[in-house]
């Protein structure tokens, strides 16, 4: 308990104000406002620092309650507090607002405990603190705060919206964060993979040998710089399923500049690479019989050649032609002239080896290029062995069609040292076969077309 002579020395009247009793108040030096009151809560006693605080002066107090400055926004909740400690026998202690005589409103803590002597059926002296300054500190703090939290909010709903996957680490290499899209792929949650070295959370191995790769992460801190991912990089997730990713890997900087971790930005590349894949396959294939396209013909014919000079070897180019193609075509329709020319490219490889090259040169004409042979005669060989295999019946559009074809041969070196001068051989060679060739469209076929359209 407290004791009135702890605060006021022995001559001073309680019952008057300070200045106006025989001693001067040790509690006018205190910085805090000290307010002194009996059993009832009216004010016995106000100090300096009190009337300052409140804007009253100490005849104004005497004989108020002391609830009577409390802002009205606060005041219900303050008396209840002074009640609650008035039954448990507890000092109290609150925040609120006084409202001043100026009107203006300051921030307190007060307190309050009983007095044991001095004051008839006891009383009470308060404590009171101006805040005001705590208060707009805390005021700014928590302002500062949702602010913060609303950018990392915003943050977090953006990156876990996008499509690439995000981690970051610290300076360490642990990880610090993943959105979703991270989790999706490397099988772990966020809360799982936070603190853990990055090695654990993102594993990632070559393509082909298996090996991990170097650490994007850790390059991109030592060297302060953004880096990109090894090619051809596996990311070896939790359930242990590979994917192919593409990633780069950038510092994380603080507000001195200093490197204090990095954050790296991955996807899923399966689709694309094999977007990709598909986009290089029809650069260099035709679209229909899926043999190489003139193009990609040209490319292998120059490296075919410079192996040959190269190792002094022999090779072989055939240029062939399907007799009487248009006919057909116009016969029994597009479909089926495509799928005459499907069916030719596929007996087409059949024919050669694995090692020779296949092209569908333009329209009804096919080039075989024999990478290596021993002797020219090996190449008219295969020139019969391709006009045998397409001789053989097919059916197209429920009428049975038999191949002709007219092929042209010409052997390096012996007709040519260039790929252009092979061709030319090769193609007027062909043009001499078509003339010995050359011969009508079945009749049969064209009469039953006939009988068909005429049925239709």
């Amino acid at each position: 308990m407290l004791r009135y002579r702890d605060f006021f020395p022995l001559s001073a009247d309680p019952h008057s104000h300070a200045g106006q009793g025989k001693g001067f108040p040790l509690s006018d030096v205190l910085p805090l406002g000290i307010l002194v009151t009996d059993s009832h809560g009216k004010c016995l006693y106000s100090n300096v620092a009190y009337q300052k605080l409140c804007g009253w002066s100490g005849d104004e107090l005497i004989g108020s309650h002391w609830s009577s400055v409390i802002h009205p926004q606060d005041h219900a909740r303050v008396i209840e507090h002074w009640k609650h400690a008035l039954l448990g026998h507890q000092p109290f202690l609150c925040e609120a607002r006084l409202k001043c005589s100026s009107g203006k409103t300051v921030w307190t803590r007060h307190n309050a405990a009983l007095l044991t002597d001095g004051i008839p059926g006891h009383g009470y002296v308060h404590t009171v603190e101006d805040i005001s300054i705590y208060k707009a500190h805390e005021k700014a703090r928590k302002k500062a705060e949702e602010r913060l939290f609303l950018e990392q909010e915003r943050a977090q709903v953006t990156l876990d919206s996008i499509g690439d996957a995000v981690l970051s680490t610290d300076i360490n290499g642990r990880v610090s964060y993943m959105n979703r899209v991270a989790e999706m792929l490397t099988g772990y949650r966020r809360s799982e993979a936070i603190g853990k070295p990055l090695s654990e959370i993102f594993q990632v191995v070559d393509a082909i040998t298996h090996l991990p790769t170097d650490d994007p992460a850790r390059r991109a801190i030592q060297t302060d710089s953004i880096v990109a991912l090894e090619a051809n990089a596996l990311l070896m997730a939790r359930d242990g399923t590979e994917l192919a990713i593409e990633d780069s890997a950038a510092p994380i900087h603080n507000r001195q500049g200093e490197v204090v971790g990095a954050v790296i930005v991955f996807h899923d590349a399966r689709f694309s690479r094999a977007a990709t894949d598909r986009m290089e396959h029809l650069a260099q294939h035709d679209a229909l019989t899926g043999l190489h396209n003139r193009g990609a013909f040209y490319e292998r014919f120059e490296q075919s050649l410079a192996l040959a000079r190269r190792h002094n070897k022999q090779m072989g180019l055939l240029f062939i032609d399907l007799d009487n193609f248009k006919t057909i075509n116009d016969l029994l329709g597009h479909d089926a002239g495509d799928m005459i020319l499907t069916t030719l490219a596929d007996r087409l490889k059949k024919s050669v080896r694995a090692a020779d090259t296949l092209c569908r040169y333009g329209g009804d004409e096919f080039v075989v290029l024999l990478g290596e042979i021993a002797q020219p005669d090996h190449a008219y060989a295969v020139a019969d062995k391709i006009r045998e295999a397409a001789a053989a019946t097919m059916v197209v559009g429920g009428h049975e069609v038999s191949l002709q074809l007219s092929i042209g041969v010409s052997v390096y070196p012996e007709h040519g040292d260039s790929a252009i001068a092979l061709l030319k051989k090769a193609d007027a060679a062909m043009y001499r076969v078509k003339e010995l060739n050359r011969r009508p469209v079945d009749q049969s076929l064209v009469a039953d077309v006939k009988g068909l359209q005429q049925h239709i």
